[in-house]
């Protein structure tokens, strides 16, 4: 039986892809949002989107597990952000409906990546 694949740094996380995917898709959907949300809605969803994979590579590059968690902990709060400020775009009508909804989908397997890596590396910390 082989062994999975060696994580060699944080591009090879899954939960690191997908949330990068996540991060293209809100860029894309944001795109068609009105020109006056440029520096509201518009910003913020896209920082907080970011944030999650952003967060997750210096987490990653931490030389402490605590440090780790600390930004998967963080992680986990922008993507609680981008999942809120998808559901506020799609009350207010900007974008594609059917789009956001996918994304908000995205959010909600990328929260369970990041719940499941948070359990792993709390495992490493000494009791």
């Amino acid at each position: 039986m082989s062994e999975p694949p060696k994580v060699r740094n944080y591009r090879d996380l899954a939960v690191w892809q997908h949330g990068m995917g996540i991060t293209l898709s809100v860029y894309e959907v944001t795109k068609s949002f009105p020109a006056d949300e440029r520096f509201g809605l518009t910003s913020q969803l896209r920082r907080a989107a970011a944030s999650v994979p952003a967060n997750i590579a210096e987490g990653h590059a931490r030389s402490s597990t605590k440090d780790y968690l600390r930004h998967i902990s963080i992680a986990i709060g922008s993507l609680a952000e981008t999942a809120t400020f998808v559901e506020l775009a799609g009350r207010l009508n900007y974008g594609s409906l059917e789009e956001l909804r996918r994304i908000y989908e995205l959010t909600t397997e990328e929260r369970r990546m990041l719940r499941a890596l948070q359990k792993s590396l709390r495992r490493r910390l000494p009791p």
